[in-house]
């Protein structure tokens, strides 16, 4: 990418990041950013960081290439079973179904006029809360396998997104189970706010991140990678760290 759209899309996103995202810009993002697929924007974002841009700063870029991905989605990969990207996907589907049941769990929660231990409420909200934090070793197949071979092939920007989205969302799982474990001993208007508040992250964030992981990052994955030497070798990298408890059989 040459630097005159390096320094067209840095303005781009000075203008995103000012937190004033008109009609007109998302257009204006959308024309300029039209003609990019995966692995050029990440390319884009790493020329970007070389100029000490924050990864956080990453997001708005990456949020606008989604609303054009979201126009026309890059058809999913045939994959065979036991792939590295086929099972981080199919990982995905079970969490997004957990996170449907917590979405529902949570407006029942709402209703509720007080905190009864004998209601089924709250043994299902930790069962969830088990599932998502379980959801660990996925987390670490991409961090430790998947993130370094797509820097290898000079892709930083969506592993350094990725990654901080990762720490951010094990934080909120983890007082999502500290609220679970504690909800007998808490003030129950409290417990509410705080659920509804920790829910709400969770599952709008989570399920934007595994949006941009299954549209932008495996797809650039699968474009850089090229060698199934090296795919096979991440596949045995993978089985050593483990799977998740809701991981299909591979």
């Amino acid at each position: 990418m040459n630097q005159e759209k390096i320094k067209a899309l840095t303005d781009l996103l000075k203008k995103l990041n000012s937190g004033k995202i008109t009609p007109a810009l998302k257009q204006e993002a959308k024309e300029f950013l039209t003609d990019l697929n995966p692995a050029e924007l990440s390319l884009a974002e790493q020329e970007l960081i070389k100029v000490d841009l924050k990864p956080e700063d990453l997001r708005h870029l990456c949020n606008a290439h989604l609303e054009i991905l979201k126009d026309g989605l890059p058809q999913k990969a045939n994959l065979p079973v036991g792939h590295l990207i086929d099972t981080l996907q199919k990982e995905h589907e079970k969490i997004l179904f957990f996170l449907d049941k917590l979405e529902a769990l949570n407006q029942k929660i709402q209703k509720m006029e007080e905190y009864r231990a004998e209601d089924k409420e709250w043994q299902e909200l930790k069962h969830i809360t088990e599932h998502l934090i379980g959801a660990e070793p996925h987390h670490q197949r991409e961090e430790q396998i998947l993130f370094p071979e797509l820097e290898k092939c000079g892709v930083f920007g969506p592993p350094q997104v990725m990654r901080q989205e990762h720490e951010e969302l094990r934080k909120h799982k983890h007082e999502l189970e500290r609220l679970a474990n504690e909800a007998g001993a808490l003030d129950f208007n409290d417990l509410k706010k705080q659920l509804d508040a920790n829910t709400q992250f969770l599952i709008f964030n989570l399920r934007d991140h595994i949006f941009k992981e299954n549209n932008i990052l495996y797809p650039t994955a699968l474009e850089v990678i090229t060698e199934s030497e090296i795919w096979q070798e991440m596949k045995i990298a993978a089985d050593k760290i483990g799977y998740c408890c809701f991981t299909p059989k591979i």
